[in-house]
Parts: structure tokens; sequence; C-alpha cells
């Protein structure tokens, strides 16, 4: 068993397991271009791709994407990839799902243990049995190097449904958050149902008779056995973090276009003010201490790992404006965000 993982030694922004990479360089042969070449730009080997552990970090992944669109020419190529996608692709998760008695069961399996697979900073995705609906967590703003990641979550959840039930036809409407790309008669023949682009966020809404329908390798004895083994995962990554490991996780989503409050993320942990600040104060640190090491970090993972711009980086951390970012970034780092991002792109292109 390998020790937990700690959210601090991982990139800020989040990671993802090496299985999704497979569905991206299977989609990309699958599209006539060169995936071992792919994979070779990203630095990943045979033994990485075969390993259920490995995680590469979540800018990587979606500059792998970008680069496979590419080689392809397809900018729907995060469809492909959702009809690629096998239960297995999930890992655990997906072999839970896979047995599960119905499919709206199913779904919310995967949303429950996506943990297991991938870490994202912007949240987690989730489910609505009443409205028979999953979503994905907003990813904003979009650009070419993340349309194809919700492309693809929405694909590989319909895809399970379809897998599960022998039938295409198991939607009853697509909700897509960025503006429409001009494909939308593309998605909705894939999708098989209306798609709403520009959406207020990223969901699938079930047919009632598919969400009740019975899954074809519905196994009760083995999904039982496979839930539990993925509670026992869920708790282990738990039992790795801090408090001030909850924290940082619980406010990093929060940072979007306001400050997290630490009456907010007391709440969101279930314990008062006053206690969550006794409990960061013996571990040596403070609400307010902890807000801004989030987002000095976050700053540099975004400004080094994406193609944002500033004023859209300053949204994403919270701040007013963007001249209150440009003020927190020179005291953090003595330097500009702007002339940072030159400088570390500099540092790139020569290799350090």
């Amino acid at each position: 068993m390998t020790t937990p993982s700690k959210p601090e030694n991982r990139n800020a922004l989040g990671d993802i397991s090496l299985l999704y990479v497979s569905v991206l360089l299977r989609a990309a042969a699958e599209e006539g271009a060169d995936h071992e070449a792919l994979a070779q730009q990203f630095n990943l080997d045979n033994i990485a791709l075969a390993s259920p552990e490995a995680r590469i970090s979540i800018p990587r992944f979606m500059r792998m994407g970008e680069a496979a669109i590419r080689l392809t020419g397809n900018r729907a190529l995060g469809l492909r990839m959702g009809a690629l996608s096998r239960p297995i692709d999930a890992g655990l998760a997906g072999l839970a799902a896979e047995t599960a008695p119905t499919i709206g069961q199913a779904l919310m399996r995967l949303v429950r243990y996506s943990r297991l697979t991938s870490q994202n900073s912007r949240g987690h995705p989730g489910a609505n049995p009443d409205r028979r609906e999953v979503s994905f967590y907003s990813i904003r703003p979009y650009n070419r190097f993340n349309y194809f990641v919700v492309d693809s979550v929405l694909a590989a959840w319909t895809q399970l449904a379809r897998t599960l039930t022998g039938r295409y036809d198991v939607l009853e409407k697509v909700r897509i958050e960025y503006t429409s790309l001009g494909l939308d008669e593309l998605f909705e023949s894939w999708f098989r149902c209306p798609v709403e682009f520009g959406a207020a966020e990223n969901s699938l809404t079930l047919k009632d008779s598919a969400w009740h329908q019975p899954s074809n390798q519905a196994h009760p004895a083995m999904h039982e056995q496979l839930c539990v083994m993925c509670e026992r995962e869920l708790e282990r990554i738990k039992r790795g973090w801090s408090t001030s490991d909850r924290v940082r996780h619980l406010m990093t989503p929060l940072f979007r276009g306001e400050t997290p409050g630490l009456e907010t993320v007391a709440a969101r942990l279930g314990t008062s003010p006053w206690t969550l600040q006794r409990q960061l104060a013996a571990e040596g640190t403070n609400f307010r201490l902890l807000l801004d090491e989030t987002r000095q970090q976050l700053a540099l993972d975004y400004l080094k790992e994406t193609n944002s711009s500033l004023s859209e980086i300053a949204w994403l951390l919270g701040f007013a404006n963007p001249p209150a970012f440009h003020k927190a970034y020179q005291r953090w780092f003595e330097v500009s965000p702007g002339e940072h991002r030159r400088q570390m792109r500099i540092n790139k292109n020569n290799g350090d």
C-alpha cells in the first residue's frame, strides 16, 4: 500500500491518472496520428502508461490534448475519447460503476469515486438522482486547451450508459458551459439529444427509462466488494491530510470571482470558525496565511502552466480587479506577473 499523497505535493492545479492519457492516445491513434511520438513528446514511456498509480498534472494533460487535436485536426477529439472509453479506464471506480445495479447508480459511483483517479483544484463532479443528472465542474476560462476535457468527460459518461444498457438513446439533454464552436450538429448527432452550449453548467440529463434501467453487467456481490475497496481508498487519501491540507483543498475552487471566508470554509468542513482557527494554530498556521500561500502557488501555476490572460487569472484567484492581483504578485515574487511569465517561458524554451 502506498503512502497517502498530500495535496501540497502535487501540482496545485491538480493531477490525473495516466489511465485517461491512454484513452487520449488511443483516440489520437484512431484518428491516424503517431500516438507513440505524442507520448514521447510529453516524456511518457510504456512503463508509466501501464501503471495504474501514475499521474500527470492537469495542465500537462491539457497541453497533450491540444497537441493531439493539432495532430489529428479533429476539434471534437473529446467525443472520440468518450466513444473509446471503457469502465476499466476509470480504474477501480469504473469497475464499481460497471457492476452497479442500475445505470443511475453506476454514474453516481463514478462521481463519488472520481477522486481515486483525478484531483482538480476547480472542484469535483456531482450527481442529482432526483433530476437524473450528473455534472462536471466548471473549468473556466475556456480555450483550445480545455474544451476537449469537458467533451471527453460527458462523452465517457454517455458511453458508460450506452455500454451498460446496450442502447444509444440514453440522454434527454446535454448542457455545456462553453459557447458554441460551430460543431452543434456533430455534438447533437453524437449525443443523440439536444445540446445546449453556453449553459450554466456542464451536465448530462438521462432519460427516466435509462437512469432506472438495470445494468447488463450488474453483479451485487462484486459491486458491494468493489465499493468497500473504493471507500477504503477514499479514506486512505483523506487520512493523509492535515487540517491545513483540507482547508487548501476546499478553498481553491471557491476563489473564482471572490475571496473565500473563514466562515464559508469552516461550514464546508462541518466545524465552527473558532474551532478551525484553533486547529490551524495547533499546526502552526492560520486561515489568512493559508489563503495567501494558496493564492501564491496557484498564481505561479496559472502563469507557468496555462495561457490564461492576467485578468482571467486575477478572477480565478478571487481578486477584485487585475491591479490588486499585480500588487499581490509583486509582493510575493518581487516581479510583475507579466514579466515573470516572460522569464519562465524563456527558461522553458532554453530547457532550464
